[in-house]
């Protein structure tokens, strides 16, 4: 029997199913330990837990935007479940204890990361330090994206040693079989309206897409966040050139309906070291517009295959919208092709990479050598 901790910030409901699915596997036995069920600023709503699970004492700072966990109490949990492997999703206080228990007790580590080459490249050089220090005393590796098997590669990890364990959604869930092929929205736009989603660059896409089709556009906004009442008055004072619907912040299964409501989805994101609404956009069918500074660039969205990978340039951005949107024979092929693409991202093929990253890391515990590669 396999016993695999692992040490979490908080629980996004993405990973429920990924959880789920690994706790089920044979010969696997899973605890999920959580800093947090919930950080403050996210408004998930979570499906019912059918893994193990421990939520820690909640001991969190905020600083720069960003939630720092620093829970002592994970080691006591982590002796009472006893692993044989101990999995670490961060770099907070609380994963460096996690890593200094399985140490102490010589259980292999295996960091799991979201981040990639381009979201981590302006670390400090502390920060950069304390990877490296923890990365030399791990046995195997789990990256989100090919993103982020190049920044394991940055610190010299061999990529036999990487295993990819994707973000995924329940992809059926969001399929638009069954639904009518009209969609009498151009645009959606779902996520925090934060100033790092860009949302404005969202609603000046809608309002420039306007003068270019010679009528007026309508865009969907999913999601709640500091800008809204910006947000709102930006789009009342160009109602006659947008029209602009705000939903607010809707549960993960709610969502589905307003996607196959629109046949673009804009992701103007300032930094995303994924972007599992690209997930939901593919697997409705949308045709996607990306910014480059998304995990999910370049890989689940590929530059004129599924849609468009461009700099924040509002005219690139007007221009492509209005193509998409007036050439039906391409914004088909983009949808199918998002559809296609979407299907590579499974949970069970995240679970099997995360159960044989496991192994590889039992089977060469710390001090040993490297005894075999990724198949």
């Amino acid at each position: 029997m396999l016993r695999i901790a692992i040490v979490t910030n908080e629980l996004p409901p993405y990973r429920v199913p990924l959880f789920s699915l690994l706790a089920k596997m044979p010969g696997v036995t899973l605890q999920v330990i959580l800093c947090t069920m919930r950080e403050p600023n996210r408004q998930w709503v979570l499906p019912p837990l059918d893994f193990g699970y421990v939520c820690l004492r909640e001991n969190v700072i905020e600083k720069s935007g960003r939630y720092i966990h620093n829970n002592v109490d994970v080691i006591p949990a982590l002796h009472r479940f006893a692993p044989d492997v101990v999995i670490t999703g961060g770099f907070n206080p609380t994963h460096l204890y996690a890593l200094a228990y399985a140490l102490a007790k010589r259980i292999p580590h295996v960091p799991m990361t979201d981040g990639t080459d381009w979201s981590e490249h302006s670390l400090s050089r502390i920060h950069k330090s304390i990877r490296r220090f923890v990365f030399a005393r791990s046995k195997a590796f789990l990256a989100a994206s090919d993103g982020g098997v190049r920044l394991f590669s940055h610190y010299q990890i061999p990529a036999e040693r990487c295993f990819k364990v994707p973000l995924c959604i329940d992809n059926e869930l969001f399929a638009a079989k069954g639904t009518p092929m009209r969609r009498p929205f151009d645009f959606v736009f779902c996520g925090r309206i934060e100033e790092v989603k860009n949302p404005r660059f969202a609603l000046e896409v809608a309002i420039g897409a306007a003068g270019v089709l010679r009528r007026r556009t309508r865009i969907l906004f999913i999601g709640a966040g500091d800008q809204e009442a910006m947000l709102r008055q930006y789009a009342a004072a160009h109602a006659e050139v947008v029209d602009a619907q705000f939903h607010g912040f809707k549960d993960h299964r709610e969502l589905p309906p307003f996607y196959w409501k629109a046949r673009l989805f804009l992701f103007p994101t300032h930094c995303d070291p994924w972007g599992v609404v690209v997930n939901e956009a593919c697997a409705a069918g949308l045709a996607v517009i990306s910014s480059p500074y998304a995990g999910a660039a370049g890989e689940l969205i590929r530059d004129r295959e599924n849609g468009f990978v461009c700099a924040l340039d509002p005219e690139q951005w007007v221009s492509r919208a209005a193509m998409l949107l007036t050439n039906e024979e391409t914004w088909k092929n983009c949808s199918r092709m998002s559809v296609a693409r979407v299907r590579e991202y499974s949970y069970e093929r995240a679970a099997l990479n995360v159960v044989e990253a496991c192994r590889l890391a039992v089977a060469n515990p710390p001090g040993g050598l490297l005894q075999q590669s990724q198949s």
